[in-house]
């Protein structure tokens, strides 16, 4: 995946105590704060953890939200807003942003924060954070990884990505080559319109990530004029089949250019390698024998003329397209009940906490494991 997909890094953030002497008034009261800690830790843990599997991320990512949600949801039996909730300190960085951090003290920050990072561990379950950014008391800033179109962006490329695993399977069960072109076309587009999404933001966190969605974009209207023409061959229109194929040369050849430049360019997030992939590399060769043969029966069966304009690709996927899974938070903690939550006396206010982080305390990058990639088949795309 870390050859094939382009990845934006991790959040970081800075420690998180829960120490709330004072107001947390009874032992069960400071066992939710303990719990909370303790849950918080181990899920940072999980981002960086290489054996971690969705299995033990979900398990973890749950466990701590069902706890945080005793800072959000109102517990006394009404409508007002929970009294925790702007109680704790919050720092995170921004994945385009290198090392600047926005901080709130807000537990709705605090959630969406964290469920954006198990996000993009997920990559494709990105959808799942946009119910609870309008609660934001503070409205995010122009590039921060909660403001709209990063949000919207990051949606459509999992989208994207997710249809690319599809297209892969579809070759490589030899589906119909109609069916191919139709899939790659949607993906196409869906890469298009993330990267027009980005088209606002400032360029200097934005361009490595734009020029990735453009030489996607260009490899999968490729592939989808490749198989195309295919289709076009069948039905015995080879003049139009050709204009096909020479397309697919264009727009592969646009996207071997642009990953030279997307690897030269300097920006936040990994340095994907598509071109050396053999999923990209195979293509270049199927375009170039696929126009060979075309020409080949052009020339002793159909004497079709060649026409000027490439066919029009009107194509649209009948099945096989990704959808997004639905995501719910877990259920609150059983422990986290209105009697306890009686216990939290904001009357008396937090004492200091003397391991509290210095508010000016840099936070470090996650360090992200580096996996070694599968072998490479020339279909799987992650």
């Amino acid at each position: 995946m870390t050859h094939w997909f382009h990845r934006n890094p991790l959040k970081a953030t800075a420690p998180v105590s829960f120490n709330l002497y004072g107001v947390a008034s009874s032992p069960a009261a400071n066992k939710i704060c303990n719990d909370l800690r303790t849950a918080r830790a181990r899920l940072l843990d999980m981002f960086t953890d290489a054996t971690c599997t969705p299995e033990i991320m979900k398990k973890s990512s749950d466990e701590y939200f069902s706890l945080i949600q005793a800072f959000i949801l109102p517990l006394d039996g009404t409508t007002q807003e929970n009294k925790l909730r702007f109680i704790q300190n919050f720092k995170w960085t921004d994945t385009l942003q290198g090392n600047i951090t926005s901080a709130q003290q807000d537990a709705v920050f605090e959630l969406v924060s964290m469920a954006f990072n198990v996000a993009i561990w997920y990559s494709k379950f990105a959808s799942r954070l946009e119910t609870h950014i309008p609660r934001l008391i503070t409205p995010a800033e122009k590039g921060r990884d909660l403001e709209p179109r990063v949000i919207d962006t990051y949606i459509v490329q999992s989208q994207a990505e997710a249809q690319e695993v599809t297209i892969a399977r579809a070759i490589e069960l030899k589906h119909n080559a109609s069916l191919i072109a139709a899939l790659s076309f949607e993906t196409a587009n869906f890469y298009q319109k993330a990267d027009h999404t980005l088209n606002t933001l400032d360029p200097e966190c934005s361009s490595k990530w734009k020029k990735y969605l453009q030489l996607k974009q260009h490899f999968y209207m490729a592939y989808a004029h490749c198989y195309h023409g295919q289709t076009l061959l069948a039905g015995d229109k080879c003049g139009e089949a050709i204009r096909s194929l020479q397309e697919a040369e264009k727009f592969y050849s646009r996207a071997e250019a642009l990953c030279k430049e997307y690897r030269q360019m300097k920006g936040p997030g990994s340095t994907a390698k598509p071109s050396e992939q053999l999923f990209f590399k195979k293509l270049g060769t199927f375009i170039k024998n696929t126009l060979e043969k075309c020409q080949r029966e052009n020339s002793f069966i159909y004497f079709h003329k060649v026409p000027a304009e490439a066919p029009a690709l009107e194509l649209k996927a009948s099945y096989g397209l990704a959808e997004p899974t639905p995501f719910e938070l877990p259920p609150l903690s059983a422990q986290c009940t209105p009697e306890v939550y009686a216990t939290f006396d904001l009357t008396k206010g937090p004492k200091e906490d003397k391991a509290k982080a210095k508010h000016d305390e840099e936070i470090k990058p996650v360090k992200e494991p580096d996996l070694k990639p599968q072998k490479d088949t020339g279909c799987v795309v992650s």
